[in-house]
């Protein structure tokens, strides 16, 4: 390899020059930022086991009243990017966010997308931009940047989602605010009953909704649904998985992020390529193994895991009798805007 000197075989008066007039030489750090065959990755490998988690998520409820914290939260960091700048990955967020019953979390909007996947209890709810959409164990529900919303919670138990948002590349871009807002009022319909069949969407005269983001509720029966369906329709398709989508244009359902629903058939081995985008798993139903580069993670109920980009990966239904449900968001559509989506088999 070429050897491109270093920035200490420059002169000191040199170097005085070029700081004064807030200059960098390229060639001693060329390496660094264009490494040859693989990128710098700072995102590791990280396994979050909620049955370790969630005492220590309900002891903050005891701890910390709603009203001093508006969103009571507790960061999956990676420790690759050091646990003070609370992120999973390069573009992603992740939370594990508590409302207890009778609690209100108040009406804010933000930059960031964000979306919410239920992790376990009901009767709490999620209000954007007035659309009140019910929280249910496995459901996918979204914040898009800039939309208006809040949780209240009617039931009898605690309530606990995962948020993902995309919160470390709009902080990167300085472009990351929220604003305060009032109690919303909650209008009349939801886009997951007007869009609650594949292939079919409500019929505009004059074009399609005026909403970017017409479907903000995606039950997890229904999409658990689609994929039993799959899989007993293609009994030879191997990756059994449905992509959340924007029901009008077919497009992801968020412009940064990804978001699928993955079923691993009793006792199924899935290897996947190596792709450029991280690649978080959440498990909704069932167990299995995550195998990311070398280390594996065993993935119980509620569980998890987040791989760095270009690593290979392998999942595994520890279960020889019941499917494996999985939740899985990446960067994909962030890479496939800027142009560095790639695979690698």
């Amino acid at each position: 390899m070429l050897d491109l000197g270093r920035l200490e075989d420059l002169p000191q008066a040199y170097r005085g020059q070029l700081e004064s007039l807030n200059l960098v030489p390229l060639w001693p750090s060329l390496r660094s930022v264009l490494p040859p065959d693989l990128p710098t990755r700072r995102t590791q490998p990280v396994h979050w086991p909620y049955q370790a988690l969630r005492p220590l998520l309900m002891q903050a409820g005891e701890l910390t009243p709603i009203e001093k914290s508006e969103r009571r939260v507790l960061a999956l960091a990676n420790p690759g990017h050091g646990l003070e700048r609370m992120q999973a990955s390069a573009a992603m967020y992740l939370g594990m966010q508590l409302l207890l019953p009778g609690e209100w979390a108040p009406s804010h909007r933000h930059t960031p997308n964000a979306i919410r996947m239920v992790v376990e209890g009901e009767g709490a709810w999620t209000t954007v931009d007035g659309e009140q959409c019910p929280m249910s164990r496995g459901d996918l529900i979204l914040t898009p940047t800039g939309a208006w919303h809040e949780h209240g919670h009617d039931g009898a138990r605690p309530v606990v989602w995962l948020d993902v948002l995309d919160l470390p590349l709009v902080h990167f871009l300085e472009a990351s605010y929220h604003v305060q807002g009032q109690r919303q009022r909650v209008a009349p319909g939801h886009g997951d009953r007007g869009y609650a069949r594949g292939g079919v969407v409500p019929t505009r005269v004059f074009g399609r909704s005026r909403k970017a983001w017409p479907m903000l509720r995606y039950p997890w029966a229904d999409a658990r649904a689609a994929l039993l369906s799959l899989a007993q329709d293609r009994p030879g398709l191997e990756p059994v998985q449905v992509t959340y989508v924007n029901p009008e244009t077919g497009g992801d359902a968020q412009a940064i992020l990804g978001f699928y629903a993955l079923m691993l058939r009793p006792g199924q081995t899935l290897r996947l390529p190596a792709r450029s985008p991280a690649t978080v798993f959440h498990q909704i139903e069932g167990e299995s193994e995550v195998t990311v580069e070398t280390g594996t993670f065993a993935m119980d109920n509620a569980d998890t895991c987040c791989a760095p980009g270009f690593a290979p990966i392998t999942l595994r239904n520890r279960s020889a009798r019941e499917p494996a449900f999985l939740f899985v968001a990446d960067e994909a559509p962030l890479h496939r805007k800027l142009g560095l989506y790639e695979e690698r088999r």
